[in-house]
């Protein structure tokens, strides 16, 4: 499983905006280049967003879906980017002040031919990954806090 954190300059109910806003997860998750649709109620359990991933002309069509919820606490996906695999993805925000929250990303593959990198080099591959995401993501998520009042 790759773990990954970040401290975020931007309060947890900040960080979890952005994470409950579907159609921004294409500014944020390294690889995913297109959100097709978003259900109602994301990120309710059992919702889903739709997206598009890798580059033109090989991009697949497939979506993720929240498996478990909790406000401004933690988001756990089940991630599809089939012929390739799938994934769980969990985000945990603790919040160190009410101007800084840690976010922990742990992800790994559960299905399909990934699942054969699930060793410390995939691993690393995901980390590297995931740390320009959770870049991606406190970037927005401070943009959000700063223009609050």
């Amino acid at each position: 499983m790759s773990i990954t954190e970040r401290i975020v300059s931007a309060p947890a109910d900040q960080v979890y905006s952005v994470l409950a806003d579907g159609w921004s997860y294409s500014d944020w998750v390294v690889g995913t280049a297109h959100i097709r649709d978003v259900d109602a109620s994301w990120p309710e359990p059992g919702t889903r967003l739709h997206h598009k991933a890798g580059p033109w002309p090989v991009s697949v069509k497939d979506r993720s879906e929240s498996l478990a919820c909790e406000q401004d606490r933690m988001l756990l996906l089940k991630v599809h980017l089939w012929p390739f695999g799938a994934g769980q993805v969990r985000f945990t925000l603790d919040p160190l002040d009410d101007q800084a929250t840690r976010v922990t990303m742990q992800e790994q593959f559960t299905d399909g031919p990934l699942v054969g990198v699930r060793n410390k080099v995939g691993d690393v591959l995901l980390h590297y990954r995931n740390a320009e995401a959770l870049s991606r993501l406190a970037d927005l998520a401070e943009r959000r806090a700063q223009s609050l009042p």
